[in-house]
């Protein structure tokens, strides 16, 4: 096969074969083919699509690419679940210890925070000691023997999504549909496990912008999966305020803990109870939506789940009683409030720009290499439809200086958009497609 046919194939709208997009992962990966070849090939299928068939066999190529976990020998249900990113966004330190708790494999593995996302491993490091990277053995003993690990994905597992993504991010080919399922999936594929759940954002501190974008993106992840022998399904949730009351690492996963504890934090409870849902339905293990947030809400209430957590700190590495004792966990310097300035209601908050003055304050990266600040974040008190006055706490700044938490005060407000009227929410969760 020549690469340049390929390229001119699927500039005419041609459909690629199994054997020929195999060929062209195979030699990418291994410097076969080099990349402006390969962003001319991004760039056509950004222009012209994919089938579904197309994307199946790319996801696959990818998937097997690199090492695949074989986690079958494992008894019971293993399940996987996926955040398309977003802003506040903790549900994995939530979810993967109830379904833990309810006898499911949660077998995890997660990236870091970019720009104005924030990431599982991030808000984990702050309990102290944690390892975010575990060998493949140590990742399949914690499935087996706590039910539960979370880690970091090792070079192996991959591979070419790791050299197809750096391209795509420079090229300006990261928006194709095809592209970002055979990114997330491919990933998801090679982890083993038998359940997918897909938490797909929209909005603005999301990804996809609008529901309609998210949904054809939930849709083709769902079908991939299913084809690929994979009980999969998607959740469409609201991202055009931050997901809950906390942003920034440690800030979130006291949340988390507080969510664990049986408090409801915002939307967190009821999107963690949707997601535990799906998969409990897949798995066989309840008959309807209901039952199943029935036994997950019981292992919150009994104090299970919350044990489930503290199993996994401690299996990686860290002290179960930080759990337990969230105060202990990372703490800045310096607290500041944010005052409402004006009277009337919340009509909008602006996600991604929240994200940015969290990120601004040390608790992102505007690059890979960057060092964050766990202790840093913002501290909710109002959300959208809530009424304000003058003079009335909006906010908290966690800042690691006076400097900080001042500039960081002047971004927060902008990020708000206030009404004279009452303002009603639309519905947090958009849509639910199972495969």
């Amino acid at each position: 096969m020549v690469m340049t046919d390929l390229i001119a194939k699927k500039r005419d709208r041609l459909e690629l074969t199994r054997e020929e997009i195999e060929y062209m992962i195979r030699e990418y990966t291994g410097g076969g083919i080099p990349d402006y070849q390969m962003s001319a090939m991004c760039m056509a299928i950004l222009l012209n699509g994919m089938t579904r068939e197309e994307t199946l066999f790319l996801t696959t190529a990818m998937t097997n690419s690199g090492d695949v976990i074989d986690l079958s020998g494992l008894e019971g249900i293993k399940a996987d679940k996926h955040s398309t990113g977003g802003v506040g966004d903790k549900t994995s330190l939530i979810l993967c210890p109830m379904l833990a708790s309810c006898g499911i494999k949660m077998a995890k593995m997660s990236g870091r925070g970019l720009g104005h996302t924030g990431g599982t491993l991030d808000k984990l490091e702050s309990f102290q000691g944690y390892s975010t990277s575990i060998s493949e053995e140590k990742f399949r003993d914690n499935v087996a023997e706590i039910g539960l690990a979370i880690t970091g994905q090792t070079k192996d597992i991959d591979p070419a999504d790791k050299k197809l993504y750096a391209l795509r991010d420079v090229t300006g080919t990261v928006p194709s549909i095809p592209l970002i399922v055979s990114s997330i999936m491919s990933k998801k594929l090679a982890a083993g496990a038998d359940i997918i759940v897909l938490d797909v954002k929209t909005g603005s501190g999301a990804f996809m912008k609008t529901l309609e974008d998210a949904r054809i993106l939930a849709t083709e992840m769902v079908h991939v999966g299913t084809l690929a022998g994979k009980k999969t399904a998607a959740v469409l949730t609201d991202m055009d305020e931050p997901l809950g009351y906390m942003v920034g690492n440690a800030l979130e996963v006291k949340e988390a803990i507080r969510v664990l504890q049986g408090e409801e934090a915002g939307h967190v409870r009821q999107l963690c109870l949707e997601l535990g849902a799906c998969v409990l339905q897949l798995s066989g293990i309840a008959d309807s939506p209901e039952q199943a947030k029935e036994m997950l809400a019981s292992h919150i209430a009994d104090g299970s789940a919350l044990d489930k957590l503290a199993d996994l700190v401690e299996a990686q590495g860290g002290n179960r009683e930080d759990v337990y004792h969230p105060e202990r966990l990372p703490l800045a310097a310096v607290q500041r409030t944010v005052i409402c300035r004006e009277n009337g209601y919340i009509a909008h908050m602006t996600a991604d720009q929240i994200g940015l003055v969290s990120m601004h304050l040390g608790g992102g990266r505007e690059t890979k290499e960057d060092v964050i600040d766990l202790s840093v974040g913002i501290e909710l008190k109002k959300k959208v439809g809530d009424p304000v006055k003058k003079g009335e706490e909006l906010a908290v700044i966690h800042a690691r200086n006076e400097k900080d938490a001042a500039r960081a005060e002047e971004e927060l407000l902008a990020c708000y958009q206030f009404s004279e009227t009452p303002v009603t929410p639309g519905p947090f969760i958009k849509e639910i497609i199972m495969g």
